[in-house]
């Protein structure tokens, strides 16, 4: 399973970035607007990781004035962890979960439609912003546009719960990759605006987004949860923890 999931993080990142290799690492940089990407280890690397490559990886970073942001398998990546740390940076630690069966429904709150939102879709342009403030992060103009281009293209689907008004309150995505070992797709960008928390708004469009994967055929549907408390949430779905996302960058 994790031979499974290394293949799809090195894969999905590609149809929106260009790869940079540093040794026994590869820095994905993004084309275009969006989130900015973050350094990996380089595919079939599981051994130790220098510190002279994060040191370069973290220069070109600041040269490209993105993150320095690095992110692994525990379990799969076990050297880099002591490198990223000698070389100042701080490792959060994520359960990475697995789904299990084909997924729990859960219906979103009296007033609110949770959907999966096409490119056509009025609520498109509110549901790219979710995250975003969800996260505390400002949004260029172009991002509506460009996720709009990667759902015709069938790299994203997005979902979204969406008040009578038609305005999203929470979002997310998943984007399915076919690869050598089968279909995988990771849910992403699940975030809710801050004045609608607490209602289950996530969890039921965490649920809607398992269900459009399993619909389309996806094997493997698999996300990082955000602490052991938020991983029991999506246990309720029929997720299981099969390792530890490790993120790391510099101390805020």
């Amino acid at each position: 399973m994790l031979s499974r999931l290394e293949t799809y993080y090195d894969t999905v990142p590609r149809s929106a970035a260009r790869a940079e290799e540093f040794g026994s690492l590869t820095l994905f940089v993004r084309e275009g607007r969006g989130w900015p990407y973050y350094a990996r280890p380089a595919l079939g690397h599981s051994g130790e990781v220098s510190l002279g490559d994060v040191e370069r990886v973290r220069a070109r970073q600041r040269e490209l004035e993105v993150p320095e942001a690095f992110e692994w398998v525990a379990e799969t990546t076990p050297g880099l962890r002591a490198a990223v740390e000698k070389s100042g940076l701080v490792v959060h630690e994520h359960p990475l979960m697995v789904l299990e069966g084909e997924g729990v429904a859960v219906p979103g709150p009296e007033g609110v439609t949770v959907r999966i939102v096409e490119a056509g879709d009025p609520a498109l342009a509110s549901a790219a912003a979710v995250p975003y403030a969800a996260f505390g992060v400002t949004p260029d103009g172009s991002v509506a546009e460009q996720l709009a281009a990667r759902i015709d293209a069938g790299l994203t689907r997005l979902a979204a719960a969406v008040d009578a008004d038609g305005t999203a309150l929470s979002a997310g995505q998943h984007q399915p990759v076919g690869t050598a070992l089968g279909t995988v797709s990771e849910v992403v960008g699940v975030g809710t605006l801050p004045a609608a928390r607490r209602r289950g708004l996530g969890l039921a469009v965490t649920a809607a987004l398992v269900a459009d994967a399993r619909a389309r055929g996806v094997e493997t549907v698999f996300l990082s949860a955000t602490d052991e408390s938020v991983a029991r949430l999506y246990g309720r779905l029929g997720f299981r923890t099969a390792g530890t996302a490790l993120i790391a960058e510099p101390a805020s």
